[in-house]
């Protein structure tokens, strides 16, 4: 079952077509990987999905539609999204952090606050620090995470509100190898868990390794999608990030067999991304 269905969505930036007919669906549970080469409209599908920019097509959520629905309506309704850049309110603790996020405090809550009343924290809070396994962090202020922490804060800011899927931009950015990792294996537990999410990143280590699922983009259409294994030797996905001259000379030499033989998923991890 979907939770997530994006269908025929596109945008437009006047004469210039940043987005068309992209489809996509995210499962129940489910792991997927958006991915491109650079320009290929990855974070604009995320702005659109989410409400951030005019877009044609529809998105559902459990079924229920969010076209035309503005940004902070289409979170109250269970999606959510982290950004590129991991800001954080550095004055803030972890827990602190998590906290603003998940509330949607009352009137009387918030008169409670101005009484002195500490408010109780919230299960969804709790749920997500040990999640991405914060829980040591918990008090720790922002300004003090190193670069690795900074990232899994932001995924599990966005999961204390409970959604029902996360849209990750390139979570694992500036993160070293080991980092990306243990991102990775956070996320899978994340989604085995029950929460669906569709994650853009450049790490193909990390998208091949713990993606159920993948979407490819190249100006603003879909050229492939399947498991990490069928689009890792997909001759188009090849093409989009290396030319059609990557392709070409495998399939005329004689005992290279199938161009599709060729393992993308190398050059993908070798070719510098630094934008979506």
């Amino acid at each position: 079952m979907s939770v997530l269905s994006v269908q025929s969505v596109g945008v437009s930036y006047g004469g210039v077509h940043a987005l068309s007919d992209v489809s996509l669906e995210v499962g129940e549970g489910q792991l997927v990987g958006l991915i491109g080469p650079n320009g290929a409209g990855k974070t604009t599908f995320v702005d659109a999905v989410s409400g951030l920019v005019a877009a044609r097509g529809r998105v559902e959520l459990a079924g229920k539609d969010l076209t035309g629905l503005p940004p902070h309506v289409r979170a109250r309704r269970g999606l959510a999204r982290t950004f590129q850049s991991s800001e954080l309110f550095e004055d803030l603790t972890v827990t602190e952090n998590l906290q603003v996020m998940a509330d949607r405090p009352r009137w009387w809550a918030t008169f409670g606050e101005t009484l002195g009343r500490r408010r109780t924290l919230g299960s969804g809070v709790t749920e997500a620090l040990t999640a991405l396994g914060l829980e040591g962090l918990a008090d720790m202020s922002a300004h003090e995470l190193s670069q690795g922490q900074r990232k899994l804060v932001g995924v599990a800011r966005a999961l204390a509100g409970r959604p029902r899927v996360i849209c990750l931009d390139e979570p694992a950015a500036g993160l070293d190898t080991n980092e990306s990792a243990a991102l990775g294996k956070r996320l899978r537990g994340v989604a085995d868990a029950g929460t669906s999410l569709l994650l853009i990143d450049h790490d193909m280590d990390l998208v091949m390794g713990f993606c159920d699922h993948l979407v490819v983009l190249e100006f603003g259409k879909v050229i492939a999608s399947g498991t990490p294994s069928q689009v890792r030797t997909d001759p188009a996905v090849i093409a989009a990030y290396l030319g059609a001259s990557a392709v070409q000379p495998a399939a005329e030499s004689p005992g290279d067999g199938d161009p599709s033989a060729v393992d993308a998923s190398r050059a993908l991890t070798t070719t510098p991304e630094s934008a979506s």
